[in-house]
Order: C-alpha cells, then structure tokens, then sequence
C-alpha cells in the first residue's frame, strides 16, 4: 500500500505514483485533509474543477484486523465551505488497500452529461469507463448494474440522485458484504463533489479473501491477540454494540436530556420506548425472516454493531438503523414508529443523502410549517417525491439545514459551519458541543464524540479538554482506518496498537507519537479552514443555544468562548 492513484477528469489523465515521503506514515482521514491542504487553494470553488476528491483507506486497511478497513473521503466541503471528511464501512477501504493504493486523488471535471466509471482493477491497474447508463437511478439499482457489468468480486464507492444534482446533503454510498450501498461517506455534501466531477462510481475489483501481509507476522499475531481481548473485555464492544448496535444510545441521550426532540426545543421524548434500541431488538427478533439486530457491514468485524430492519412480514427494509436516524427521524420530527423511520433510512441511502443532514433540513422546514410535526407519509413525500425529483422544494432541503432556515426564515437552526448537529443537543451533552463548535469538521460527532466520558454531562467544567482528546483520539483512529468503536482498546492497550504500526510499516512507534501526528493533522485542517475564511465567529454555536433553555434541564450551553477558542495553542 505505498501508491498513489492520480486521476485527471478533465484530461481521461490517470497516473499511478510513488506515496511521496511526506505521506509515509498518513492514511485516512490524517491523509485526505493533507493532501486537500496541500493540493487544493482554500478560496477554490468546492463544485469547481480544482477541488480535490480523496479517496483513502487507514494505514491498517487491507489486513485481518476487526473494523480496521474504513474509508476516508476527502474535499473541500460545498456544505461548510471548509475542509472536510467523512468516513464510512463497507468495503471499499478493504479492496483499495488490497490494490496497493494509499490514496486515489481525482480532479478536473467532465463536461456537463458525461458521466464515468473509474475501474481499479485487483493488480492496481484504473481505467475510465462510460457511465451515462448509470444515472437518473438510485443507488441500489445503480450498484445491481455495476455488479452485473464487473462481477461480485467488487467494492463500489458510488453518487445517487441528490450527488448527481450536486446537492449539500449528498454522500458516497459504499457497498457493505452484501452488497448494499448503504454505508455512507455522509457529511459534508462530498457526494455533490463527486457530482460535479461527473464520477459515478469508482469501482474497485479484487478479493477480500486475500488481506494485505505483515513484515513481522508474528508481532503481528501477538498484538491481533491483545487487541481482540480487548474487545472483547470491553463492556460496549463485546456486549452492546453486538447486541443493540448504536441504537442503544438513543435511552442514554434521552436519560441524560439532550435527545433532539421537535427540532432540538426539548431533550427528551415522551414516547421514547417506541423507538428505543431494545425495542428495535425485539422487533427485529420478533419479525424474523431477513431481519438480524447484529450484522457486520466489513469483513471481519467481530462488534457486528449494524442490523437489518425487517417488515411485518420478515422482508428486509433497511439496513443498518442507527441512533442518529433513528433520533432525527424520529423523536426530532416526533415519529415513533420504526417502520416509517426504516423506510426513511432506504430512501436516504437510495437518493445517496446523509441521513443527518436530510433530517436535520426536514425538521427545520416543520419548524418553519412545510408540514407539521409528526406527519410521517410527509416526510416520505418530501424524500421520494420531492428531493428525488428535484423540485424546487425538493432542492431547498437539499441544500441543508441552515439552507432551509434562511429560506424561510427560522432562527432555530441546529447547525455549526452550516452543518446539521449531530443527534446530541450540546447544551445538555456539552463535550459533544465543544466538538462541533472546535472540530475543522463542523458539528460532527464522528470527529469527536463525548458521550461515553465518565464526566457530568451538564456541567461545562472540562469540556474543552475532554473534547480535544477525543478528537485528537478520533483523529489517530482515522489515519489507522479504524472504527471509532475500536478506539476504547487504544485507552485499554495501546501496546496493541504500537505492535501494529511495528509489525505492519516495520516501524516503532509509540502512541504518543501516532497521536502527535493526529494532532498535526488537526492543525493543518484548522490553518485550510482559517485561509478558506472559516474564522473563530465560524466557530461557534447558533446564538439561540445559550439564550434558550432546554428542557427538562433547562440547559443552556455555556462553555466559556475564550476556552473554546484556546482548544488549539496547546502543544
């Protein structure tokens, strides 16, 4: 995996490099924002031709590692203006390692109506393909024509309807063991890039039957070892993920008060068990036929945290149900019925949306009176009918949350750098608000979540170091390609992780220094978003989140602004 794929659209230009030194030891997300920074002018128009698409997998994808193979996909963001990336399972992380390549960077453009597939083959060899059959189609049927022209054997990142139209809440779709493309690059609006380089799919063919080998196999094996113990002795990874997926989290926020309910004016729901991680268990049991409450969306993950929602009579209808759908769809719109919030969760992966920021944008426009509150067979209408045909309407919900608001003028607006909070409302979850205030991501929980510290949630004393050692944390998973979920072992036995590094890049180094390298990276988007006009007033919760109380806490968020803006100096 020492590579680089270089791939002009605007010329049918592909190169295959030497990873230049400055990149050894970066992967992930570490690699995408690096690569942005250094390639990509701060000032550039994120739909133009000289933004960079970034396609990465951790410096550990490729191998036998439990949740090891995630994706990173990198640009400058059409949705926060600023740097950006999102991450997602499934498998094209897997394959693109196990085709040598540590990076695939795309630029230029197509002209307008002519679309491509990029085809990497499983000895590393790209080529561009004709794609205009592809489009006009979600998502999943998009993937069943890719795999009858390439055959199983193949990882497929691809764009849906909203990508096409170039819309903020679009993501990549990247197909899970099943072949589904519902493990989503999601954040960010970096489908709509995608869109706009006229990039269908990139397609990836090999064999995940063949993990890429270690220099020193057998302190590969010992530390394999110590890390699988320790998923295994952690509470969460050996029961509860396998057990109830995110879903369970949903209780914990809502216990804790700060569960997005009625566009994020309270914190807790009065008909949460309806939604709750044990009833969507049960649910899933109870119904039977395709339906399972444990499913792994990459080859051998071992916490298995993703599901398949059946209907009444055991057909699949969605796969995976999340807490964040699950919470925005359904008590932030004040829907409690997992058979419309599974409906919604196709829809969105089929038009290629972020489930977040869809969701996010529809609760602002109930706020705004579009529709009320609780109307379900509305919220479909808006999904299949109006975003997926592209109405007017349909095209101002496509341009996010804050889009919405401005259009209609509503003032409660749950967003930072233009982007729809994750399903924790900071007043009561405050390290998470920190993060989405200070995270170069925007308000994304994944660069930073809180919610598992043994801290008071409510009190705002320690927030911001909390925060900045998660990030720095999630920063360090990341650039390995791991799920976040994994990150608890790194606490537990970072020797594990410092065996890796050795035993796979032939290389010793301690954890201290992987994270010092992850917070370099963390600088180093920071400066992107500063030249980009991104400046501290960007950094900063809606001014309505410490005037107006939540209930039942009546919490506001008061963390203090000079720390917040601190976050960074450290060394």
């Amino acid at each position: 995996m020492n590579k680089l794929l270089r791939v002009n659209l605007t010329e049918s230009f592909l190169r295959s490099e030497a990873l230049p030194e400055a990149y050894k030891f970066l992967g992930g997300r570490a690699l995408t924002s690096r690569i942005v920074a250094d390639e990509v002018n701060p000032l550039a128009d994120p739909l133009g031709p000289h933004n960079r698409l970034v396609f990465a997998p951790g410096l550990l994808s490729g191998t036998t590692l439990s949740s090891s193979s995630r994706i990173s996909v990198g640009a400058k963001s059409p949705l926060t203006g600023g740097i950006k990336e999102a991450n997602a399972g499934g498998e094209t992380g897997l394959y693109l390692a196990q085709a040598g390549y540590r990076a695939v960077v795309v630029e230029g453009a197509r002209p307008a109506g002519d679309w491509v597939v990029l085809v990497v083959d499983a000895d590393g060899n790209p080529r561009l393909e004709a794609a205009a059959d592809l489009t006009g189609i979600g998502s999943f049927e998009t993937a069943k024509r890719l795999f009858e022209r390439y055959g199983r054997d193949a990882a497929l990142a691809l764009i849906g309807p909203t990508g096409e139209m170039r819309m903020s809440i679009a993501g990549i779709g990247n197909t899970d063991r099943e072949g589904r493309p519902s493990r989503l690059a999601a954040r960010g609006g970096l489908g709509a890039v995608m869109g706009a380089k006229g990039l269908k799919a990139l397609v990836v063919l090999g064999d995940a039957r063949h993990p890429l080998r270690a220099v020193d196999p057998e302190l590969w094996k010992q530390s394999q070892k110590t890390y699988n113990q320790g998923l295994q002795t952690l509470p969460a990874t050996k029961e509860r993920y396998p057990t109830f997926g995110t879903a369970a989290t949903l209780e914990l926020v809502n216990k804790l008060g700060g569960l997005p309910t009625r566009n994020f004016a309270r914190g807790q729901f009065e008909q949460v068990d309806k939604i709750s991680g044990i009833t969507m268990r049960e649910t899933i049991l109870e119904r039977g036929g395709e339906g399972t409450p444990t499913h792994s969306c990459m080859a051998g993950c071992v916490i298995r945290c993703s599901n398949v929602f059946p209907d009444s009579k055991g057909r699949e209808i969605a796969s995976s149900m999340e807490f964040e759908t699950n919470a925005l769809f359904g008590s932030n719109m004040e829907i409690a019925d997992f058979d419309w919030i599974a409906r919604y969760t196709w829809l969105c992966n089929d038009l290629g949306s972020d489930t977040i920021e869809t969701a996010g944008a529809i609760g602002v426009a109930m706020q705004a009176g579009v529709l009320p509150f609780g109307d379900a067979h509305g919220v479909a209408h808006l999904l299949d009918e109006e975003i997926r045909r592209g109405t007017p309407l349909g095209r101002i919900l496509g341009g996010g949350a804050a889009h919405v608001g401005r259009t209609y003028g509503v003032r409660e607006v749950p967003v930072v750098k233009g982007q729809t909070f994750a399903a924790y409302d900071p007043r009561a979850i405050k390290g998470n608000g920190v993060t989405y205030v200070t995270s170069p991501m925007g308000a994304d929980h994944t660069a930073g979540n809180t919610i598992a510290a043994k801290t008071d949630q409510l009190d705002p004393a320690g927030k911001v170091a909390l925060s900045r050692t998660v990030q720095i944390a999630n920063m360090a998973m990341d650039m390995l390609g791991f799920c976040a979920f994994a990150r608890g072992v790194s606490d537990l036995s970072p020797d594990a992780f410092e065996g890796f590094f050795a035993a796979r890049l032939g290389e010793n180094w301690n954890w201290s220094e992987v994270q010092a390298l992850a917070l370099d990276a963390l600088k180093r988007e920071v400066a992107f978003n500063r030249a980009a006009g991104l400046g501290r007033e960007t950094d900063r919760l809606p001014e309505w989140m410490r005037e107006t109380p939540l209930p039942p806490h009546q919490a506001l968020f008061d963390v203090d602004e000079a720390e917040l803006a601190r976050i960074w100096d450290e060394e």
